[in-house]
């Protein structure tokens, strides 16, 4: 296949292989890129034995998220389907996944990283699930949040749209290694050094099927039922689609469903920059 949006390295004799988000500065997920992504985890790495897969993007963030025109009633089940595909290739990868973060990681980009066996990011880095301000909600991120981080974290994330930093989810337990700003690349190496590389190939790659598999299930028996909501009942709602489209049309939106006019214009890039709400649990002011 011919890598347009995405790129495949290997270090350390091989031992590595880095998966690099190759559209900058945004990477959005669109179809084109989550296919190449689905090839290169099936196809080209599925031959080999690295030791750790890393995914990360070019550029100042790891994804925006998957593209908005590509949620339109025309293509919506497409993409879905491609995702939930990726998603399960990086739960079956024959090696640990890494997701390295710096920057935005939003939407998609998030679930992408969620899918991922441990995430190393740089305190500043911004995640979030802002699909609830398009008057959505991202099915992925339903069914992997439960697992990774507890329904509590998962209803704030999901519900809310706020962005929570690299430092925010490093005291949630999801992300393993946290870096300063600027710091990843060398963290990230010396994370490989200590903890994979001296490790045998073979039990690090039945070590992480191991680890996966409530994962594993979350994607292949949770998901397709989220995505049925999503299909069969959310995109029924006027809203659904006004949110696509005032954020295209880079208007406000006006909600139909139910309860005041919109206030703000739902944007990822305004939800990232958004101050880091309490953590759950936390008692406010």
């Amino acid at each position: 296949m011919d890598l347009r949006r995405t790129r495949l390295e290997f270090a350390h004799q091989g031992q590595v292989a880095t998966v690099v988000l190759a559209a900058p500065k945004a990477n959005i997920l669109d179809c084109e890129m989550l296919r190449e992504l689905d090839w290169i985890l099936n196809g080209r790495i599925s031959s080999l034995h690295p030791k750790v897969i890393v995914i990360t993007g070019e550029g100042p963030s790891f994804s925006y998220g998957a593209s908005v025109r590509e949620h339109l009633p025309d293509a919506i089940e497409l993409t879905l389907k491609q995702l939930r595909e990726l998603l399960i290739a990086v739960a079956k990868a024959p090696a640990p996944t890494i997701a390295a973060v710096r920057g935005h990681c939003l939407g998609g980009g998030f679930e992408l990283a969620l899918a991922c066996d441990m995430i190393a990011a740089e305190e500043t880095a911004q995640f979030g699930c802002p699909e609830i301000r398009l008057a959505a909600f991202p099915p992925a991120a339903s069914a992997l949040l439960p697992v990774r981080v507890g329904s509590s974290w998962a209803s704030q994330i999901v519900l809310t749209g706020n962005p929570y930093s690299g430092k925010d989810l490093a005291a949630a337990g999801l992300v393993s290694r946290l870096a300063a700003e600027g710091e990843l690349d060398g963290e990230l190496e010396r994370w490989l050094e200590s903890d994979f590389l001296p490790r045998s190939a073979a039990a690090l790659r039945h070590a992480a099927a191991a680890a996966r598999l409530r994962v594993l299930r979350a994607l292949e028996q949770d998901l397709p039922v989220l995505e049925r909501i999503y299909l069969d009942k959310l995109m029924r709602e006027p809203d659904a689609v006004e949110g696509i489209r005032a954020f295209l049309e880079k208007r406000e939106p006006r909600w139909l469903g139910g309860g005041s006019s919109a206030g703000e214009r739902p944007s990822q890039q305004n939800a990232a920059a958004d101050p880091s709400p309490a953590r759950p649990g936390a008692k406010s002011a």
